[in-house]
């Protein structure tokens, strides 16, 4: 991806942290993939921090249950799937694991490993990234 002409260069990537995206409010749960799908799609890195309670959607089932709207056509699942499949990577917390009983093992496929606050700050700091908290 290019910045526009004349301004500034595109971002070197985009790390998203999902900090209050709790499953308990399914309606908070679509924006984070609608934004990691779309800055992924553009050829932008994609780098998404499940924190918090966040993590447990990464548990097999959770995510797949959940739908932000009326409309149950999308799940939560599907969000994220569609992410992923842009090329969006999945970090879970070391913590939040521990936190609610997880493994990282135990998780569903498609995160890519650990990522806590040490990974995201070391993200945030780089002046090349972008960073999005929800």
């Amino acid at each position: 991806m290019t910045g526009a002409p004349g301004g500034p260069a595109a971002p070197a990537g985009v790390a998203i942290l999902l900090w209050s995206a709790d499953p308990d409010v399914p309606a908070r749960l679509a924006t984070p993939f609608a934004m990691a799908a779309a800055a992924a799609a553009m050829d932008t890195p994609v780098e998404v921090y499940f924190s918090a309670r966040s993590v447990l959607l990464l548990a097999p089932g959770v995510a797949e249950s959940l739908h932000a709207s009326a409309d149950r056509s999308v799940s939560i699942g599907d969000w994220m799937r569609q992410a992923r499949e842009h090329g969006a990577t999945f970090l879970a917390c070391t913590d939040a694991l521990v936190a609610h009983g997880l493994t990282l093992e135990a998780l569903a496929p498609g995160c890519a490993g650990h990522g806590g606050a040490v990974r995201f700050m070391a993200r945030a700091t780089d002046p090349g990234w972008r960073t999005l908290v929800f």
